[in-house]
């Protein structure tokens, strides 16, 4: 099986690398020299576009900003479409609009093509050590047979329902750690303003009902003071901006998710929109005047 791949930032550069440690073929399209460099050097195969790409693959991964760029790539001029042979997989895994994925998918299908949407949770350190989530819509046919390859970048692969079904797990997903991380940074903005250390309130609560994986993730680089982007706040902006609309779409009100959204944009406005998302204690520092530390 040839795998194609299109999209090689900060995540589909570790994740392609995956694919080829586990004995895949795998041609690339990048208009980035450096990216190509990396990646003919571990064994990648060059194409000129995403339709050679296609021409030459048994399945074709997607992993770009948003929807418009999906759009671009999958159904523009020279693009994958325009390559790919009937019974092909298109894999799009990155994180669009779940209406945007069923349109993409039905232009596909009239060609004989299949496609899942399958966007990911983990950040950059998964993607590097292969252990990101998938979160995957599609036909369960076309999922277990595309399942070995996405196995490959991953810890977790789900399939959650038909096509869409992946993106909105995934807003889902974004949903609850945007909501975690601003609820983490008013409790520990509380107890800073109080006087009472931080780390403490932390270690006591970590292994109770409050404990949570972002509480992990986040507490100890917040208390560090380490914003360096894992996430950066403008992509979860992206994702939150996928999730208003689905929701207003289909007709359901996400007060908490709208809140949560306006304090990354007023993080964006302050010039914050590159730091990981964890800079949402920031939001509540300015308003509180004091700085969670250790």
């Amino acid at each position: 099986m040839k795998i194609g791949f299109v999209g090689l930032g900060i995540m589909g550069r570790p994740m392609s690398k995956n694919i080829l440690k586990a004995g895949y073929e795998v041609i690339i399209y990048s208009r980035t020299q450096s990216t190509i460099d990396e990646l003919t050097a571990a064994g990648a195969i060059v194409a000129c576009s995403p339709k050679e790409v296609a021409q030459e693959s048994d399945v074709i991964i997607t992993m770009l900003p948003n929807s418009p760029e999906v759009e671009e790539v999958i159904l523009g001029e020279n693009g994958i479409i325009e390559g790919a042979k009937a019974g092909a997989v298109v894999i799009d895994m990155s994180s669009i609009a779940p209406l945007v994925s069923r349109e993409i998918s039905q232009v596909l299908e009239e060609r004989g093509i299949e496609m899942l949407d399958a966007p990911v949770s983990g950040g950059e350190p998964k993607a590097i050590d292969g252990t990101l989530s998938v979160m995957v819509g599609g036909k369960k046919e076309v999922f277990d047979r595309c399942y070995p390859v996405m196995k490959t970048m991953a810890a977790s692969v789900v399939l959650t329902g038909s096509i869409g079904a992946g993106n909105i797990t995934k807003l889902a997903n974004q949903i609850i750690v945007a909501i975690n991380i601003a609820a983490i940074s008013e409790a520990l903005v509380l107890a800073s303003k109080s006087g009472v250390e931080p780390e403490l309130v932390y270690q006591a609560i970590r292994g109770g009902l409050a404990g949570s994986t972002v509480l992990d993730s986040k507490a100890p680089l917040i208390m560090d003071r380490k914003f360096d982007p894992g996430f950066r706040i403008n992509l979860h902006i992206k994702d939150l901006s996928n999730v208003l609309e689905t929701s207003h779409e289909i007709g359901v009100p996400l007060p908490l998710t709208a809140s949560v959204m306006e304090m990354m944009q007023s993080l964006k406005v302050d010039g914050l929109g590159d730091e990981d998302h964890g800079s949402l204690v920031r939001y509540y520092e300015k308003m509180a005047r004091v700085e969670v530390k250790r």
